[in-house]
């Protein structure tokens, strides 16, 4: 017979549903804590991040809003989806302070540097997707038009297509965690991982063919950070894995 009172089991259940309903509740309120104070300038912002298409576009063209609220919803549309990126430190810190309890003090040690990491890299991705990769994208995209064809991009579909660029590399730069976590719970190892190197760099070219748009650019563009990604993420895990492996040997 088991020891656990059913009652114990049901009020813990109820406790931690409470709880994991504070912490959304705390995380939507920092999303329109950020969200609010920027949706007067939706359309200043929609600007500045359609910069490096309007750049390169042929003098005399412009985008274009196919459906009738498009004006007024894909502006305020892209100013939400900054707001979350924006407040996405909040809402890990909601998630540690529902998790952080049921860890052990050496799992806690390593999960708030991670989660800090995680959240450096995935801005890092975005830039990356903004600075570099977008502006060649564009200039490539908009030199090889046909002849006769004029550039006048929806800013829905413009919309769609940068989203897309940025949760990518977003993901994508996450690798060095992913590489540094497999080896730390012991799922493998760094010999095996240098091992397995070449597969690797296939794979990220995989990836980046199905995570970006269909263009030569943005896959290269994804495929190689990746690449280096990982062997930062294969030097970082020897460096601070290999010691632990060989405590817990001795």
């Amino acid at each position: 017979m088991s020891d656990i009172d059913p009652n114990d089991q049901e009020t813990s259940f109820v406790s931690h549903l409470v709880e994991l309903r504070t912490r959304l509740i705390h995380a939507i309120i920092g999303l329109l804590v950020v969200f609010l104070p920027l949706a007067p300038f939706a359309n200043d912002i929609y600007s500045l991040v359609a910069q490096p298409l309007l750049t390169h576009m042929p003098e005399g063209t412009s985008m274009v809003a196919i459906e009738v609220i498009s004006p007024f919803l894909t502006p305020l549309k892209l100013t939400l989806m900054l707001s979350v990126f924006i407040s996405i430190p909040w809402v890990f810190y909601q998630v540690w302070l529902f998790v952080s309890p049921g860890l052990y003090q050496h799992e806690q040690r390593i999960a708030l540097p991670l989660i800090s990491a995680a959240t450096f890299l995935f801005y890092g991705g975005m830039l990356f997707a903004y600075f570099v990769v977008m502006p060649l994208i564009f200039k490539f995209l908009t030199a090889t038009a046909p002849e006769g064809v004029a550039v006048m991009t929806d800013i829905s579909k413009y919309l769609d297509f940068i989203l897309t660029l940025f949760f990518a590399f977003g993901m994508a730069f996450q690798v060095p965690i992913a590489t540094f976590l497999l080896v730390k719970t012991g799922v493998s190892t760094p010999q095996s991982l240098a091992e397995k190197r070449p597969y690797i760099i296939v794979g990220a070219f995989v990836i980046g063919m199905l995570l970006t748009p269909p263009d030569i650019i943005s896959q290269t563009l994804l495929a190689l950070p990746m690449w280096l990604l990982f062997e930062i993420g294969l030097l970082m895990s020897k460096r601070f894995a290999r010691p632990t492996e060989h405590q817990t040997a001795q």
